[in-house]
């Protein structure tokens, strides 16, 4: 691998221009695209010490062997451009959107001479107009049957509307008074078309008018005795009134606004789309998107508003989201001309609610997508057939013999080679066992495949013990110490072919040629065996690979927290050595910092604005940190 330093490019060949970069491996294929109103600073933050970057980040330029970028004239044309690339490349660094659930609409075939109104989960039909979308199939289908009364238009298919045709004879809803029947010219095509309008109308939120309409034209007919007429009428409010029962009210009447709500965490994010019409709630649609860089939530908001939208759907003139992008100008003018091609007038305004309905019901949105993140991981975590399915597929990617039903995973981490510990977790049938995790000190070791051996070797010691305790006669007690329960069916190391060959000499130096150990690197989510050149690919989407991920993750999380708790016991004794800093002013300047790092990264000033540390013990507690790190 060609080192960061050797393709960097130099801070003043960076242009200070608006642009689009991408970040490529020694293939050539495509990691990462972004954006940028100045390429130069945003660049430069990649190139910043790797420890102080995110490790998702830092997988990135790590595993890419070049940068590109294409200037351009503004934050519009950027953005166009970007998401013009990550439709063509499918950079694996990047947002992925997986939302595999197909909704249902309601769709009024505009462009046809006899408009046509119908339930589908079919999008890009030219000319419709689309209205979702929902969640139930069933509701949907009730509401169109409900609206036909109010609003008799077609809703038959081609063949039974030429088959009318040829026999001069409506179907069963021409009879009933759920079709104006155009078919047997009961109708023209313009009245249809006129009836289908307003079928439109209605549906995009001009609702309480038309109602109010409707109920003055009622009375108006009772005033002139044309009672046949009110009657009609009477039924047709009933049944829009009864449409209306059944969408929550939540907002003033003429609100049209997409609500976005969003929960993520380092693997995933669970996206919310409130669709609110007239004040009500007229669809609600979920999503799930992979992340996979270190992103912020406006980053991420810029991402989901780029890509919520299909052309078929328009987007409201109130986007309400959590967080505002920085280029929201140029998202705000890409929205409003979706919203123009969808053929709704007026432009879009991406904001954040900070106050009143909106803000109340932004919240119950966010609240939404928290819950269908936990769902999303609860299900596939916690469905045994799934379970068994990942245990399934990883013994035969692997190879294994049997599925591995005990999961052990180990990580190293430090700080810049500082405080190393090691974590270990276990999943026994896809589960967490966290009364068995366990934690290792580590005094000195050369790098992170010597610390990967010493640890591996310190816990396949207690496997000799257990075999020896299986040993010893009857009644005669074990001299060995507590075991580590069970033998795993599989090891895995969080790393790649490096570590990997070191867990494997542990076992060979040990002896144990039964056990089976692999490795998930976190640049590409390869898994790793011993011996190999090629890693094994996993599907992105596979519960194989979830699992990994997660035990991964658990691995990581356990020994970043234990990291973090030696680095606060080191540092702790290193400041109580300081005269006139106790363990009381330690602790203030710790809870006032929030961490080591930003303890370390303080200065003399920022120090002394702690309650009880003067000028002369900050230059100490200065001096004493820097030398430390």
């Amino acid at each position: 691998m060609t080192p960061r330093d050797a393709w960097r490019p130099q801070r003043g060949e960076i242009p200070t221009a608006p642009g689009v970069y991408r970040f490529t491996d020694a293939d050539g294929r495509v990691l990462y695209v972004g954006k940028a109103n100045n390429l130069r600073n945003r660049l430069s933050n990649y190139f910043q010490p790797l420890h102080s970057l995110h490790e998702r980040t830092r997988r990135m330029v790590t595993t890419a062997q070049g940068v590109e970028w294409t200037v351009v004239g503004s934050e519009l044309e950027a953005l166009s451009l970007e998401y013009t690339w990550i439709k063509e490349f499918a950079p694996p660094f990047n947002v992925k959107f997986r939302d595999d659930k197909t909704y249902p609409y309601v769709a009024i075939t505009l462009a046809d001479r006899v408009p046509r109104v119908m339930v589908t989960r079919t999008r890009g039909i030219p000319g419709a107009r689309y209205f979702g979308p929902y969640t139930k199939v069933w509701a949907v289908r009730e509401t169109v049957d409900l609206m036909l009364k109010a609003f008799p238009m077609r809703s038959c298919n081609e063949s039974t509307y030429k088959r009318a045709q040829a026999t001069n004879r409506p179907c069963l809803l021409g009879d009933i008074g759920k079709c104006a029947a155009p078919c047997v010219g009961r109708v023209s095509p313009e009245e249809h078309r006129g009836i289908a309008l307003d079928f439109a109308s209605f549906m995009a939120g001009n609702d309480v008018g038309y109602v109010r309409a409707l109920k003055g034209a009622m009375a108006d007919a009772a005033r002139e005795l044309d009672y046949e007429s009110a009657a009609r009428i009477r039924d047709q409010v009933g049944a829009l009134e009864t449409v209306l029962a059944k969408s929550a009210v939540v907002l003033d009447d003429d609100t049209d606004a997409d609500i976005f709500g969003i929960a993520y965490d380092e693997l995933a994010a669970a996206v919310q789309l409130f669709i609110v019409r007239g004040g009500r709630i007229r669809g609600v649609r979920g999503w799930v998107v992979d992340t996979e860089l270190d992103v912020t939530m406006a980053e991420l908001v810029d991402t989901v508003l780029q890509n919520a939208y299909d052309g078929t759907t328009a987007p409201a003139r109130e986007v309400i989201v959590p967080a505002v992008p920085d280029d929201v100008g140029a998202l705000q003018t890409v929205l409003s001309e979706a919203r123009r091609e969808a053929g709704e007038r007026g432009a879009v305004v991406v904001k954040m609610a900070q106050r009143g309905e909106k803000a109340a019901l932004a919240e119950t949105v966010a609240t939404n997508a928290l819950g269908a993140l936990v769902q999303y991981k609860t299900r596939r975590s916690g469905d045994f057939a799934a379970r068994s399915q990942a245990l399934a597929d990883i013994q035969e990617a692997l190879g294994l013999s049997e599925a591995p039903l005990r999961l052990e995973c180990f990580d190293v981490s430090h700080f810049g080679g500082t405080n190393p510990v090691a974590s270990m977790v276990v999943f026994e049938d896809g589960l967490p066992r966290k009364d068995q995790y366990r934690k290792f000190a580590i005094a000195d070791a050369r790098d992170d495949t010597d610390a990967v051996y010493q640890v591996l070797r310190r816990r396949l010691a207690y496997l000799h013990d257990e075999q020896s305790v299986s040993a010893t006669p009857l009644g005669e007690a074990p001299a060995t110490r507590k075991s580590f329960h069970y033998r795993p069916g599989l090891l895995v190391i969080d790393g790649g072919q490096p570590q990997v060959a070191a867990a494997a000499r542990a076992l060979r130096d040990e002896g144990l040629s039964d056990i089976a150990v692999c490795g998930i690197a976190k640049r590409l989510e390869e898994v790793w065996l011993p011996d190999s050149d090629f890693p094994v690919i996993l599907p992105r989407s596979s519960d194989a690979l979830f699992l990994l991920q997660r035990l991964r993750d658990e691995a990581h999380r356990f020994a970043l927290r234990y990291q973090r708790t030696t680095r606060s016991r080191d540092i702790r004794s290193r400041l109580s050595s300081i005269p006139g800093l106790g363990p009381a002013r330690t602790s203030d300047l710790l809870k006032h910092f929030g961490s080591v790092a930003q303890l370390r990264a303080a200065t003399v000033d920022e120090l002394t604005a702690v309650d009880g540390v003067g000028p002369a013990i900050a230059q100490l507690v200065h001096r004493a940190l820097r030398s430390d790190s």
